[in-house]
């Protein structure tokens, strides 16, 4: 192994060095102020590492495999956990460093990442099993971070539990791929793979593992209550960054290794589609609590997302791998307006929010956006990324299932309007009352807001996805 071939890891090579960096920082620099700064510094440094061009390339053996959709894919997750440090930096100075633990957050939160970079990446269920476990285990410390809360310790034995008894389900899969194939590579499986009873089971398996993490409909359970009591942070990331890269990682499992089970796997993707987008929706309509608002609403965004897996072709990846990168900005936009507010004020209830825009106006504007690009209001981005995903089924002969969509849009498009009536136009004599926030958390909101704008009305964004996802469907 060459040099030039070792640096098709930089992404996970340069992450790594920033959690060492840390590291060494701990233990030799008493401001805890400073090393706060040093660790969004050294990730915007490995940020703008990653738009760097990665050649095309596999390292042992297979095991691990990049390229250009790959390569912008993670790009795409570096944007969006810097949108969350930058978010969450108020509560990081205000409340983890006085209780000295700053620095472990970040270590942890890098450490998921890394896992997810090893998940997109995999050539093997090995390595993808290896991935999920290195982003799934300090997630379940993130979100029991906040130890004197006792939410927040039920949410990480929830999150913990449930994740064990997932990887439990998936590992199981796997072994049973294996024995119907004789090999863990995803090259020599999707070669192979038959569709025999003990193959079929073994998939259903493996799926159930993935859907926990997507929090596809009835792997679900643990969602709402997860992020009721983490962190408000570490809910976003769960949300979005740990979610997209799920998202990710099936539909390159689904249309590389599992295409002769298509005929299978699209019944059980059509029935889980319709479910997760009614209970997501519906269940949405019933909280009060901010968080478990954005957790079912962040269930039914995933039940969209499977009407383009459903397409099964390059207009397939396209369409999803885009309206991943918009959902990620739409909901760092309003989960960054929720950071915001418990930081300052520690209010969390969607009536808390009435008549906010007569006191914060930019920040009622910016959950406006995140708002009105997750209903797909035009002319934001969330409007075209639900209209490329509609097409993309449409175009495969889905139509009663876009019709089952487009209901639930609706439905959606009424819970989401009773948070913006709540802001804008209802008065309260107890709003919240108006503060400034630090440049940092300006920063994020205002990268946000410029995502959701940019993507959707910026059209060579979408092209070049199309351009690059040539490696699956040729």
């Amino acid at each position: 192994m060459n040099i030039d071939n070792f640096l098709l890891m930089r992404n996970e090579i340069s992450l790594l060095a920033v959690i060492l960096l840390l590291l060494i920082g701990e233990i030799f620099i008493s401001n805890k102020k400073t090393l706060i700064n040093l660790g969004i510094g050294l990730f915007v440094l490995h940020t703008i590492i990653g738009f760097f061009q990665v050649d095309t390339g596999e390292l042992f053996g297979g095991s691990f495999r990049t390229n250009q959709l790959v390569n912008f894919f993670k790009s795409v997750l570096n944007v969006g956990v810097l949108i969350v440090l930058l978010q969450a930096n108020d509560w990081i100075k205000d409340k983890l460093s006085l209780e000295n633990k700053s620095t472990e957050f970040y270590i942890l939160l890098f450490s998921t990442l890394l896992g997810m970079y090893y998940m997109v990446s995999a050539g093997d269920f090995l390595m993808l099993f290896i991935g999920i476990e290195l982003a799934t285990i300090p997630n379940a410390a993130l979100v029991a971070y906040e130890t004197n809360k006792a939410k927040s310790a039920e949410a990480g034995i929830k999150f913990i539990l449930s994740a064990a008894l997932a990887t439990g389900v998936s590992l199981f899969g796997i072994s049973m791929l294996y024995a119907t194939t004789g090999s863990l590579y995803f090259a020599e499986v999707s070669q192979t793979l038959q569709s025999s009873p003990l193959s079929i089971l073994g998939f259903l398996f493996f799926f159930a593992g993935i859907a926990f993490k997507v929090s596809l409909v009835p792997f679900h359970f643990w969602t709402a209550d997860t992020y009721e009591g983490a962190p408000i942070s570490v809910a976003s990331y769960l949300s979005v960054i740990s979610k997209a890269s799920a998202v990710f990682v099936m539909i390159m499992v689904l249309f590389t290794v599992f295409q002769a089970l298509a005929d299978v796997w699209k019944y059980v993707i059509y029935g889980i589609a319709i479910a997760t987008m009614v209970v997501g929706n519906l269940f949405a309509l019933r909280q009060q609590n901010i968080k478990r608002f954005l957790a079912f609403s962040s269930i039914a965004q995933a039940g969209f997302i499977l009407l383009g897996i459903l397409a099964n072709s390059k207009l397939g990846i396209t369409t999803v791998v885009y309206f991943a990168a918009i959902y990620i900005f739409s909901n760092l936009a309003a989960f960054g307006v929720v950071q915001s507010i418990s930081t300052k004020t520690g209010k969390e209830n969607i009536d808390d929010y009435t008549g906010l825009y007569r006191t914060n106006p930019m920040l009622s504007l910016v959950m406006l956006m995140g708002l009105f690009s997750l209903a797909g209001i035009p002319p934001v981005a969330g409007f075209f990324g639900k209209f490329f995903l509609f097409t993309a089924a449409a175009s495969k002969g889905y139509f009663l299932l876009v019709f089952i969509a487009v209901v639930n849009v609706t439905i959606s498009l009424y819970y989401y309007l009773l948070v913006v009536r709540a802001i804008f136009l209802r008065k309260s004599d107890h709003a919240i009352p108006f503060y400034k926030n630090t440049t940092m958390v300006k920063i994020g909101l205002v990268m946000a807001v410029l995502g959701i704008v940019v993507i959707g009305l910026y059209s060579p964004f979408y092209e070049y996805i199309n351009e690059i996802s040539n490696f699956v469907f040729k």
